[in-house]
């Protein structure tokens, strides 16, 4: 995948760095060498960060030609109009087939492209009635990470960024590779939205909590069982009370919620690497029937088991009853 990425004078490093970051580390665990990113900017030379940095090497538009997709990781503020040249280059770039990413503000610049008309998108909460203004009888979504049609994808503010760029190495390497650059990069696990984010289970630090991390460590390997609250504070030795406030303070959630999660990430594997049935899935993953594994899955993830196999699964179409 050749990616091209967009700077300019003012950007941010961290808008600049995020999809570098997530598609970068695909070479640096041998995943996927293939992999490459070029900066480019409206004319070749140098930008100057928003921090005051210089960024060399950056190359002009002619490395649109090169590119299987182009990410714009943010736009100037306050939100311009981009030049008719750079909306000519980004929608040659996309007839020749190229994916357009558009991340937080950068959906303005695919807007002002024509590549949004009459699809939904979405950018930073803040800045969405703005692009409402600029996309009429478009739908945009506050509830939502990322949106992606296949061919053009925006995503909402700053780091949902990662999000988004970890959505498509799972899209086009699998969720075992979007796993491992996660896990690398320590970034969340799984964010809500509209859309899956397509990642590793998370784990406490040990260093944060050895018990929390050993009671998780025992839980994952048995989401077929009954993990209640009481059971999991009785594995780690501790009081209901005591449990619940120790876990809330190594992992951010609930014992409750963390589970869930686990069940929700295990269901998506299963989902992607057997042909089981629905109802097999369903109690593998602990829940206590198809029905509520198909509305816990269908909140989770905007679609049924059965479509999301449909979708994702190399090796079946619509097995069971979604």
């Amino acid at each position: 995948m050749r990616i091209a990425v967009y700077a300019f004078d003012d950007i941010t490093m961290f808008h600049l760095a995020a999809p570098l970051m997530v598609f970068g580390e695909l070479g640096r665990l041998g995943l996927a060498e293939d992999w490459t990113c070029r900066l480019w900017s409206d004319r070749p030379g140098a930008v100057r960060s928003a921090e005051g940095y210089s960024i060399g090497e950056v190359e002009g538009p002619e490395v649109l030609r090169w590119a299987d997709m182009v990410v714009i990781p943010s736009w100037p503020q306050p939100v311009r109009p981009s030049s008719e040249v750079f909306r000519a280059d980004l929608r040659q770039a996309h007839g020749r087939g190229a994916v357009v990413a558009g991340l937080c503000l950068g959906a303005f610049a695919v807007a002002d492209a024509g590549l949004l008309d009459g699809r939904a998108a979405v950018t930073h909460w803040q800045m969405l009635p703005a692009l409402a203004e600029r996309l009429p009888g478009t739908a945009t979504d506050t509830s939502v990470l990322y949106i992606d049609h296949d061919d053009v994808l925006t995503s909402a503010g700053t780091a949902s960024s990662i999000d988004a760029c970890l959505h498509l190495v799972r899209k086009h390497l699998g969720s075992a590779t979007a796993a491992r650059v996660a896990r690398s990069l320590v970034v969340a696990p799984h964010r809500e939205g509209g859309q899956a984010q397509y990642v590793e289970r998370p784990l406490a630090q040990p260093a944060t909590s050895t018990a929390i991390t050993d009671v998780q460590q025992w839980a994952l390997a048995r989401l077929h069982e009954d993990l209640g609250v009481d059971r999991l504070a009785g594995r780690a030795r501790m009081s209901r009370r005591t449990f619940i406030r120790r876990f809330g303070q190594a992992t951010g959630t609930t014992p409750a919620r963390w589970v869930l999660e686990q069940r929700m990430a295990e269901a998506r594997v299963l989902l992607e690497s057997t042909d089981w049935t629905i109802e097999a899935v369903a109690a593998a993953c602990g829940f206590a029937s198809p029905v509520t594994f198909r509305q816990n899955f269908s909140t989770a993830f905007a679609t049924t088991p059965t479509a999301y196999r449909r979708r994702f699964s190399p090796l079946h179409e619509g097995a069971g009853r979604g």
